[in-house]
């Protein structure tokens, strides 16, 4: 079923209306663009992000487009690559389960650039995000995550060049043949590969950035007449799904296109670490929530969960970067029975070389589990088993984790990650939001400087209540 695959993609998203969209996934677009505005300022505090914008301010250029927290307006092409960095910087952003990628930080930079350069309607914009994350969504499905991944290639840069074009051609409201141009020029630029994994390297968090860069390269380009494969998904030679898997199915990409949209699986993260890695967080909590571990006592620690995840991070853990932690099934595991959650703090310089999460991390061992490695990723289960000293052990399984759409965060979850994101780049931290000084004042989300506490709760109130 390789015929006219990529063609009949873009035809749904250059087709796609507000008004065939349906609710449950315009709220779920709600909540993930709440939650990426606030995992990005918060981004704009990280190494990478601080290099990202002074790169991006350094460079120039005349344009509409906001860089978050830095009080500069530049070009769509080079803001949206900070944007992107930002969104991804502490890999809390937006997943989606099975395909194994960030949906945000490469559509949302992308598409809120151009909707700000080109003054687009609320119900133009998230059309656009729809049309972004489904396509990037469905390439992956397709192509076959798994497969995809143990080739060492990264699926948000690989598939969000994708999710960035139709996004930013919805906008710009390209014809059909251009908006195909415009998608044989992105698969022609997907890249990124898992080798920052060795030592958490950076360009994990600028693949999405290049992705949401590359997609708006691709639009102005088809713009002018500049044309792209048409078979970029299914060519036989060179097409991008028999390029990078042996596992593609092409009838996944198609399977309840304009019926079912896999946009509403989209998981908001709990904790800024592998997506990977959460089911056995939530098993941890699990336990410790009915079972007396004491840390202290514990011999062994059994995680047992598919191939992938086990070569994705299942490596000795030692202090290296944060990302790296942020990758580890030891140190997520040690960190989560050792403190009462996984939150950012977990991941200082003093935390990442502490003796005893290190001396508790080395005490994990992943395993492969015939059973979850036959249904992953289609589902995200984990098996946890501690073992003390003295014999005793404590078994706890979980299918979902948390942040799923089978196990979602509720609205005020999601609203207090949103101000937590932002609390300490926009607002003191000694300041309550029940006392902000902001009644009559007007807020700018983008400034740094802002004081105003309850805009951001406001905020958060009116992008999920529906305001267009």
């Amino acid at each position: 079923m390789g015929d006219r695959i990529s063609e009949k993609l873009a035809r749904f998203a250059w087709s796609l209306r507000y008004e065939s969209i349906p609710d449950r996934c315009i709220q779920r677009l709600k909540e993930c663009l709440l939650d990426s505005i606030g995992c990005g300022i918060f981004g704009t505090t990280t190494r990478h992000g601080q290099i990202a914008g002074r790169f991006v301010m350094g460079l120039g250029g005349k344009g509409p487009c906001t860089l978050w927290a830095h009080q500069f307006k530049g070009p769509s092409l080079n803001v949206s690559l900070a944007l992107g960095i930002f969104i991804h910087s502490y890999d809390f952003d937006d997943t989606h389960n099975e395909a194994k990628l960030h949906p945000a930080s490469a559509v949302v930079p992308a598409a809120l650039s151009i909707a700000e350069e080109q003054g687009s309607s609320g119900k133009e914009f998230l059309t656009a995000l729809a049309a972004g994350y489904e396509v990037m969504i469905r390439v992956s499905l397709g192509a076959g995550p798994n497969a995809v991944k143990m080739r060492g290639w990264h699926l948000t840069g690989v598939c969000g060049t994708f999710g960035a074009a139709v996004a930013v051609a919805k906008l710009y409201r390209l014809d059909f043949h251009q908006l195909l141009n415009a998608f044989g020029l992105a698969g022609s630029q997907s890249a990124g590969v898992w080798a920052f994994n060795i030592e958490g390297a950076m360009s994990k968090h600028f693949h999405p950035g290049r992705a949401a860069q590359s997609g708006i390269l691709s639009v102005l380009l088809a713009k002018k007449g500049f044309t792209g494969p048409s078979q970029i998904l299914e060519a036989e030679d060179g097409g991008l799904c028999r390029a990078i898997s042996d596992a593609y199915e092409f009838e996944r990409i198609l399977k309840g296109l304009g019926e079912f949209f896999e946009t509403e699986r989209t998981s908001i993260k709990p904790y800024p670490i592998c997506r990977s890695v959460h089911s056995s967080i939530d098993a941890i909590k699990k336990l410790k929530s009915h079972s007396p571990i004491d840390p202290s006592d514990v011999e062994k620690i059994k995680v047992y969960n598919s191939e992938v995840v086990k070569v994705q991070t299942g490596w000795e853990y030692f202090p290296s970067t944060v990302l790296k932690a942020q990758m580890s099934m030891q140190y997520n595991v040690a960190i989560s029975l050792l403190y009462p959650d996984v939150l950012p703090d977990q991941f200082s310089e003093e935390r990442l070389r502490d003796p005893e999460i290190c001396k508790l991390a080395q005490k994990v061992e992943v395993v492969v589990d015939p059973e979850i490695n036959r249904v992953y990723p289609k589902q995200f289960p984990s098996i946890v088993e501690v073992i003390m000293r003295d014999g005793r052990k404590f078994v706890e399984y979980v299918n979902s984790p948390k942040g799923s759409s089978e196990n979602p965060l509720s609205d005020e979850e999601i609203k207090n990650k949103f101000k937590d994101a932002v609390y300490d780049v926009l607002i003191p931290r000694n300041v309550k939001l029940s006392e902000a000084p902001s009644f009559g004042q007007p807020i700018n989300i983008y400034d740094k400087n802002s004081k105003g506490a309850e805009a951001y709760e406001k905020l958060a109130k009116e992008i999920l209540s529906g305001k267009e």
